[in-house]
């Protein structure tokens, strides 16, 4: 009987360890913490009149994922609390087709809590042909109450930047860590720390510090 529990209690651990990753990335997309833009959200705010701020693009690709990744437009003046739309184009530079997956935060990172996605290619997997070349939305706004919050009210321009990785379980993926990489910085009183969550194509997951090495998890 004892034993019986104490294999309980073991697999119970290693179910935690596999779902803390889904589960990290949930808490970010719904609370803003880290830099990860808001998801989900049902309510959106009343546009706040004469109010603006700066949005900027950034579009990055792993190096194990032959596309070609950019914003369509530098940025954008929006104004508080109204839905806006933007474009990234994506291109398969290779000759055969590949799955890619996104993803994405905010910065300044306490700024995160104030974005909110309403719809987005990175919600979903997107699958390009060889040489195909599409465009790919997102509609976001800004919450009015980041003026009104001291420590973000001097905030007047954010940065939302996407990577894209080869998905895990694309068969022609490389197998290698750095495929399924998804990074956030973690804000503590101390300073913040980088947390770099990787899944291999065998479903192993490390996480990675930049006080540490990779840490299997």
């Amino acid at each position: 009987m004892i034993a019986g529990a104490l294999f309980a209690v073991a697999g119970g651990m290693v179910g935690m360890a596999f779902a803390a990753v889904p589960l990290y990335q949930l808490f970010c997309q719904v609370t803003g913490y880290g830099g990860t833009p808001r998801i989900g959200v049902s309510e959106k705010p009343v546009a706040a009149r004469d109010q603006t701020i700066t949005v900027r693009f950034d579009a990055n690709v792993n190096s194990t994922l032959p596309w070609k990744f950019r914003p369509a437009q530098n940025e954008m003046t929006v104004r508080l609390g109204e839905t806006v739309l933007a474009h990234f184009v994506a291109r398969n530079v290779s000759a055969e087709p590949i799955v890619g997956t996104a993803t994405y935060n905010v910065t300044p990172f306490k700024a995160g809590p104030y974005f909110s996605k309403v719809e987005c290619f990175c919600f979903t997997e997107q699958s390009l042909d060889p040489g195909q070349e599409v465009s790919m939305p997102v509609s976001f706004y800004v919450d009015p109450e980041i003026y009104a919050d001291p420590g973000t009210r001097e905030i007047r321009t954010i940065t939302l930047s996407y990577t894209f990785f080869r998905a895990v379980q694309d068969p022609r993926g490389k197998g290698t860590g750095a495929a399924g990489t998804d990074e956030n910085l973690l804000s503590t009183d101390k300073g913040s720390t980088r947390l770099a969550i990787a899944v291999g194509s065998s479903g192993n997951r490390h996480v990675r510090t930049e006080e540490h090495g990779w840490l299997p998890r």
